[in-house]
């Protein structure tokens, strides 16, 4: 998820673990730096795009990492408000803090490597975009009331529901991905395309709109289905996925690390003499977050170059247009679709 919702997620589990041993704003302050941690990966320069995308949620999102560095964080913040008493419940609550933020992540399509230093297959549910305004509203809606309420006990029983809304929120979104998922393969069965690679998640901002992706050989199938929509069919839409590239250049390091990281959801097109490597699950037809110019063909033994990432990004005004449209249940066309 977005880092503002990681400090908000944070800082509300920080004020509801230590409650009223300790001021709410000291929960708050040092929650929220433990929900921000994780992500100060995104500094880290692997020195080729490809390689910064991958090693993002990395070991900065080890389960077992964190909780073994918020030892020394509960010691340090108990001595800074010298409350050396309230070491173990500090422990909780930073711990606590430190590892909702991967488990969040997870929730996400990106993939987060929360197993490290075991194993680095990346995770992601794909149950929640990144930005999602229904699950971190309440959650601000806490913090703030344990930061201005006055009466304390009323701040702690705010933030403890605004809590429980926003967990409740994601295990909706679990629940909604899997009824569109049912409803997906009937659609894709119905027309005779495949759905064993099957991608479901969120359009932005809302479990409202859901795109679904297919892969079969050659091509990707595009849809999306809108809860209003309620038993109608998804209309797929063919793109080509350039699988005669995939092939031809199978042994190319940038293309093996996409295909490992994405599960198989990329595509590969050529743009003159040049490659380009495409992530499928974020984004949408013609428009991706994570696209890559990894340099022409390689030749034997040649050294790849860096990669250069081409993100392009849809039309915010069409594509809220379009997206508040699909929340009735209006079946239009996104903006930039078509075939291909």
């Amino acid at each position: 998820m977005d880092s503002v919702t990681q400090v908000l997620l944070g800082a509300s589990i920080g004020v509801a673990v230590m409650g009223r041993r300790t001021a709410l704003w000291k929960s708050a302050l040092w929650g929220g730096v433990a929900g921000l941690l994780p992500d100060l990966d995104v500094l880290l320069d692997h020195g080729d795009p490809i390689l910064n995308m991958i090693r993002h949620r990395a070991e900065t999102h080890a389960l077992l990492l964190l909780t073994l560095f918020a030892f020394p964080m509960a010691w340090g913040v108990s001595r800074i408000h010298r409350q050396p008493q309230l070491y173990g419940r500090w422990w909780w609550a930073l711990m606590l803090a430190l590892v909702t933020h991967p488990l969040l992540d997870l929730m996400t399509i990106y993939g987060t490597q929360v197993f490290q230093p075991f194993t680095d297959e990346a995770y992601g549910l794909g149950s929640m975009f990144i930005i999602d305004p229904v699950y971190s509203l309440p959650l601000l809606a806490g913090v703030v009331a344990a930061l201005r309420v006055k009466t304390v006990g009323r701040a702690l029983a705010i933030n403890g529901w605004a809590l429980a809304l926003s967990t409740v929120y994601l295990a909706w979104s679990a629940l909604a991905q899997w009824g569109v998922t049912q409803h997906a393969r009937q659609s894709l069965q119905a027309q005779g395309l495949p759905s064993q690679q099957l991608l479901v998640t969120p359009a932005p901002l809302s479990t409202l709109v859901w795109r679904v992706v297919a892969l079969d050989g050659e091509r990707i199938h595009e849809g999306f289905y809108a809860l209003m929509d309620g038993g109608r069919p998804i209309r797929f839409v063919a793109h080509a996925r350039g699988s005669a590239l995939v092939a031809q250049h199978a042994d190319h390091p940038q293309l093996q690390r996409l295909a490992r990281f994405t599960d198989g959801f990329f595509k590969v097109q050529q743009e003159g003499a040049r490659l380009v490597v495409t992530d499928l699950r974020m984004g949408q037809e013609p428009d991706y977050v994570f696209s890559f110019d990894i340099g022409p063909p390689l030749q034997a033994g040649q050294i790849h170059p860096v990669a250069e990432q081409r993100s392009r990004r849809m039309n915010v005004g069409e594509g809220l247009q379009w997206l508040g449209q699909r929340m009735l249940g209006w079946d239009v066309p996104p903006p930039g679709s078509t075939g291909g």
